[in-house]
C-alpha cells in the first residue's frame, strides 16, 4: 500500500510540474511569441512591408527575398537614426521598435502575415536631408515638429552611417540619437526655463530692473557676464542672455521653486516619442550654496537638457502653453494634449523671444521672411568649447513649426546653431 500511495503521489507530482510547465509557457508564447517566430530571421519572415516618409518616399522596405533602403545614399543617411536597420544598432530606428507591427505577428497560428504593410512616418525626409546637410559633418542634433498637431517633421542626428554598408568602420557615436537618447549642457536655452518661473512668481518681474556691470559677486564666487549689460529690464536681460541678471534671479526664486520648475517642465523625465524611450536631463537637487544655485539657473553647473525635452518645451510655448505631444508615427487620431503652462506665461515668453531675434539676432536680415521666436545657446564646457544651441519656434499660423539645433562645440549659439536653423526654416516654409 506504501508503494501504491509513494507511486500515486510520484504521479501526482509530475503531473504538477506539466500542468505548471504548461501555463509558463502559454504565459511566455502569449507575451514572447512574436519575438520567437521572428527571432532568427529578423529580416523577414515571408511577409512584405515598407517604410515611408509623410510624402510616400520609400525610406525602407523588406520581403522574402531582400531588404531595401533609399536609393539616394545621402537620404538613407540623414533618416539613419529614424528608420534604424534591420539589425537593430541603434535604439530609436522605427525598424526596431516596430518590427513586430510590420511582421503582423498572429498569436493563433504563430506565423507573420503574408500581405504587404505600409508604416507611414511624419518625417519628411527631405528635410532631414537639408538639415544633416547644414551640419556639414559636425557632431549635433536637429528637431523640427508642428506644435499644433505634434507631427515631428525632422529628427537629425550626426554623426551617422549608411545603413546598407553594413560593414563599414561608422565614426564615433554614429549609433546615439542625440535628439532622443543624449543630453547635454544647455547654457542659456536653459534661461526660458528660469524666465518662465519668474514670470510666475517674482512680483511685477517686467518693472523691475537688473545692473551688469560685466560680473555678479555672490557668496565670493564671481559670475561672469559675456559683456556689460549696467541697468536693463527683464526683456533685455533675456535679449542679452545676461549671466548676471539671471543668476540674480534664480537666486530670488530659491531652489525649492527652480528644481519644481524643472521637474514640471519634464526636464528630469525621461519621455516616450511613440514609445521610444529618451534620455533624461539632471538638475542639482541638492546645492551647496547660493552660487550653485545661480549657475544653474544660467544653464551652467550640472545642468543637462536631452534636446527632445527642450523640443516639449518651445512646442508648447509657441502653442499658447498647450503641449501636443510629438508623434512620429502618421495617424488620423487627434494629438494628445495637455496644459503645459499657463496661457499667460506663453504669451509673455514667446514675446520676449520675438524680441531677441528682432533686438540682438538680426531680424529680418538674419531671418527673411520668418516670424522667429528663438533663444540662443552657447554652453561652456570644461576643455575650453561650447555647445552651440538654438531653439524656438515661428508665430506663424500657416508655419506653426518648433524648432531645436544643437551643435556639439560648435561655438556661438547664433552664428552656429541660428545659421543652420534659418536654413531649415527657410526649407520647410518654401514646402
Amino acid at each position: 500500500m506504501k508503494k501504491i500511495n509513494r507511486r500515486a503521489f510520484s504521479v501526482l507530482l509530475i503531473a504538477a510540474f506539466v500542468i505548471i510547465g504548461m501555463s509558463v509557457y502559454v504565459l511566455r508564447y502569449i507575451d514572447h511569441g512574436q519575438d520567437w517566430a521572428l527571432y532568427f530571421s529578423r529580416a523577414n519572415s515571408g511577409s512584405t512591408g515598407e517604410l515611408t516618409d509623410r510624402n510616400d518616399l520609400m525610406l525602407a522596405s523588406f520581403s522574402a527575398t531582400e531588404n531595401l533602403f533609399a536609393q539616394d545614399a545621402d537620404t538613407r543617411i540623414a533618416n539613419y537614426h529614424v528608420t534604424g536597420d534591420y539589425w537593430g544598432r541603434t535604439g530609436t530606428g522605427v525598424l526596431s521598435n516596430y518590427w513586430k507591427d510590420m511582421q503582423g505577428f498572429s498569436l493563433l497560428t504563430g506565423t507573420t502575415k503574408a500581405e504587404s504593410s505600409t508604416l507611414r512616418l511624419n518625417i519628411d525626409a527631405a528635410l532631414n536631408k537639408t538639415a544633416y546637410a547644414a551640419l556639414n559633418g559636425r557632431k549635433g542634433a536637429v528637431l523640427l515638429c508642428d506644435y499644433t498637431t505634434g507631427e515631428l517633421l525632422c529628427m537629425v542626428s550626426s554623426p551617422s552611417v549608411d545603413p546598407m554598408q553594413g560593414d563599414a568602420e561608422p565614426p564615433e557615436g554614429a549609433y546615439i540619437n542625440r535628439c532622443l537618447s543624449a543630453a547635454f549642457v544647455p547654457g542659456s536655452v536653459f534661461k526660458l526655463i528660469t524666465a518662465a518661473a519668474a514670470i510666475e512668481n517674482l512680483d511685477n518681474i517686467d518693472g523691475r530692473s537688473f545692473y551688469c556691470e560685466g560680473s555678479y559677486d555672490i557668496a565670493g564666487v564671481e559670475i561672469k557676464c559675456s559683456g556689460t549689460h549696467y541697468t536693463q529690464t527683464f526683456e533685455q536681460a533675456l535679449s542679452n542672455s545676461c549671466n548676471c541678471a539671471f543668476a540674480q534671479i534664480a537666486v530670488m526664486l530659491g531652489q525649492d521653486t527652480m528644481i519644481k520648475y524643472v521637474k514640471d517642465y519634464g526636464f528630469l523625465d525621461g519621455h516616450k516619442l511613440d514609445g521610444i524611450p529618451t534620455a533624461a536631463g539632471a538638475y542639482p537637487t541638492e546645492f551647496v550654496g547660493d552660487p550653485e544655485l545661480a549657475w544653474s539657473g544660467i544653464g551652467q553647473s550640472t545642468d543637462l537638457v536631452c534636446p527632445y525635452s527642450l523640443l516639449r518645451f518651445v512646442s508648447a510655448v509657441g502653442n499658447g502653453g498647450v503641449l501636443c505631444e510629438p508623434r512620429l508615427i502618421y495617424s488620423e487620431k487627434a494629438p494628445d494634449k495637455s496644459r503645459f503652462m499657463e496661457a499667460g506665461t506663453a504669451k509673455k515668453l514667446g514675446q520676449m523671444m520675438s524680441y531677441n531675434v528682432s533686438a540682438h539676432y538680426g531680424g529680418e536680415n538674419s531671418f527673411p521672411g520668418l516670424r522667429l521666436c528663438a533663444k540662443t545657446g552657447t554652453a561652456e564646457l570644461g576643455d575650453g568649447t561650447s555647445h552651440a544651441w538654438f531653439a524656438g519656434f515661428l508665430s506663424d499660423e500657416a508655419h506653426p513649426y518648433a524648432f531645436v539645433v544643437l551643435v556639439e562645440q560648435g561655438g556661438g549659439g547664433l552664428s552656429a546653431a541660428g545659421t543652420l536653423a534659418n536654413t531649415l526654416l527657410q526649407a520647410a516654409v518654401s514646402k
